[in-house]
C-alpha cells in the first residue's frame, strides 16, 4: 500500500516510503506455526470426535487472532518522508496518521539495542515544535541511515524556504557551499546542536 500521490502538494516529492521492519512478523510466524501444529494434532493425531473439532477450531483461532493481525498491521502501516514532511499512516477500515512538517523538526534521535543492531532496526524519536512535541517511530529499518537522510532533507527544505521567503535568490540545494552556509545559519538560530552541526559540516566538507 503506497502513499496516495494525489495527497502531495504541487512541488512535493516522496524521498522514501517504507513499512516497519520485518522483525514485527516474527511473533506472527511463531503463532502461525503453533496454530498449524494444533490443527495437525486435532486432525491427524486425535482419532475423530469432539476433541478433533476442538483442536482444529483452537488452531484456527490462534492463527486468526495472533498470527494474521500483525501481518495486516505491517502492510497498512506506512512511513513516508517527503521533501516537505514526515507522514505516518496506519489502519484498514479506520485510517489514522501523523504529519510533521520538516521545518518543525528540531532534533532526531535513534535508539538500538544489541538485538536490534544485529537485525538492523530500531526506534526514531523526532522532537518537533508545535502540538506534536515528540513522535516515536518504531521498528524503523536502519534508523541511523534514516536519521541522516531526514537531516539532509530538512536542511534542503530550510534552504528552499529561505530562498522563497525573500531573503535573496533561491539557493541551489546541491551546492555544498550554500548548504554549509545554511547549516551555519541553522546552528546560529539554535535549530542544530553543536554535535549535529559538526557532524553535518564534516559530511559537507567531504563532498567539497
Amino acid at each position: 500500500m503506497g502513499y496516495p500521490r494525489h495527497l502531495l502538494t504541487d512541488d512535493e516529492t516522496i524521498v522514501r516510503e517504507f513499512h516497519p521492519h520485518w522483525r514485527v512478523l516474527i511473533p506472527a510466524t511463531f503463532w502461525a506455526i503453533v496454530g498449524l501444529a494444533v490443527i495437525y494434532v486435532g486432525w491427524q493425531v486425535i482419532d475423530g470426535g469432539m476433541w478433533t473439532t476442538i483442536g482444529i477450531g483452537l488452531g484456527a483461532a490462534i492463527i486468526l487472532v495472533l498470527a494474521i493481525p500483525p501481518v495486516i498491521q505491517r502492510v497498512y502501516r506506512l512511513y513516508v518522508l517527503t521533501t516537505e514532511r514526515i507522514v505516518v499512516r496506519d489502519g484498514i477500515i479506520r485510517r489514522g496518521g501523523t504529519e510533521i512538517p520538516l521545518e518543525n523538526v528540531n532534533n532526531v534521535l535513534f535508539n538500538q539495542g544489541v538485538v536490534e543492531r544485529v537485525l538492523g532496526y530500531g526506534d526514531v524519536l523526532i522532537e518537533s515544535a508545535g502540538s506534536q512535541g515528540q513522535s516515536r517511530l518504531t521498528d524503523i529499518p536502519d534508523p541511523e541511515a534514516f536519521q541522516s537522510q531526514l537531516y539532509r532533507v530538512r536542511e534542503e527544505r530550510s534552504i528552499q524556504l529561505k530562498g522563497s521567503g525573500g531573503a535573496g535568490p533561491t539557493v541551489d540545494a546541491r551546492d555544498p557551499v550554500a548548504r554549509l552556509q545554511a547549516l551555519a545559519d541553522l546552528h546560529d538560530r539554535g535549530a542544530l546542536s553543536d554535535a549535529e552541526f559538526e557532524s553535518q559540516k564534516h559530511k559537507l566538507l567531504d563532498e567539497m
